[in-house]
């Protein structure tokens, strides 16, 4: 019950805070702090709670992603403009297999504008610590883009662990959109799955030689234009691939290649086994949006977990 009570308060000071515009509601409600933010590099942090802890204790896998992915593309905004739109053109990721226990800390790195392009598309490196030391490294491409006609774009504020807290919200004052999201931090706190995997929304299943998937899209996952947040996007195609290997495999590396915006109510992602021996496996997982369209495509690699004696 108390753990229902900090997550449901957890999920009001978001909201609060997701009404400065700049940021979105899923980096807002985690919590996320950009303790360090220049031109040259970034450092963002996660602090450990209930309300993203997933069944087996660790921080989940997809408030993980959306830490390594800020951190990605804060230091190439920095080269930019606070308030410029960047959309995830690729992000490639591998883990050491140490497990996501305690404060985590994202070290971005800037590496450059890529020569003789038409639009400006830059490049940077993460990498990500945790309790037993470092849990991932990697990289990813960010292309700027103009803001849709009909929005707006404000800087993304830098706010650090040490920042006031903001005024806590009474359940009068919401808008629809806001209730909306509350409905579904209730509905996650009465179901039998761990809190943020059930608030996340994202349902995964093995299927004939691969894996289902499927992902309530909105304001709780989405990014600063309304559409599904790039680590998000992440995690799904990861839960899925793991879906269709089934237990006794660990996620070792992901690649991801943005296609489109993810938009539509529901995301669904198919995967589909490319290799499965003894040692290690590799899967291809695709994410569709609206009207099928493809959204991400993903190749996955996973090692056998260790037997035990």
């Amino acid at each position: 019950m108390r753990n229902a009570r900090l997550i449901r308060a957890r999920v009001l000071r978001g909201i609060a805070l997701n009404r400065t515009p700049g940021l979105h509601f899923p980096a807002n409600f985690l919590g996320i702090a950009f303790e360090h933010v220049t031109r040259r590099a970034t450092r963002l942090e996660l602090e450990p709670g209930p309300w993203c802890r997933d069944a087996a204790g660790e921080i989940d896998f997809g408030a993980f992603a959306i830490l390594a992915d800020l951190a990605l593309g804060a230091v190439i905004r920095a080269n930019l403009a606070r308030h410029a739109r960047l959309g995830t053109v690729a992000m490639s990721l591998q883990f050491t297999g140490a497990p996501r226990l305690g404060r985590l800390r994202a070290a971005g790195a800037f590496h450059g504008f890529f020569r003789g392009s038409t639009g400006r598309l830059g490049a940077s490196s993460v990498a990500v610590r945790g309790e037993h030391g470092l849990l991932c490294f990697g990289t990813g491409t960010f292309m700027a883009l103009d803001p849709p006609a009909h929005l707006k774009l404000h800087p993304v504020p830098h706010r650090a662990r040490r920042a006031p807290e903001p005024r806590l919200l009474r359940e009068s004052e919401l808008d629809a959109a806001e209730r909306a999201i509350l409905r579904r931090a209730d509905a996650a706190l009465r179901g039998k799955r761990d809190f943020i995997s059930a608030f996340w929304g994202i349902h995964a299943r093995g299927a004939r030689g691969g894996g289902k998937g499927s992902l309530h899209n909105g304001l709780h996952v989405g990014n600063r234009v309304g559409h599904a947040q790039g680590g998000i996007l992440i995690a799904f195609a990861a839960q899925t691939a793991a879906a269709a290997l089934g237990k006794g495999w660990s996620l070792s590396g992901v690649s991801a290649a943005y296609v489109r915006p993810g938009q539509g109510p529901r995301l669904r992602a198919s995967s589909r086994i490319v290799h499965q021996g003894g040692l290690t496996a590799v899967v291809r997982t695709d994410i569709d949006g609206e009207g099928g369209r493809r959204v991400l495509e993903v190749l996955t690699t996973h090692n056998a977990a260790a037997r035990s004696p």
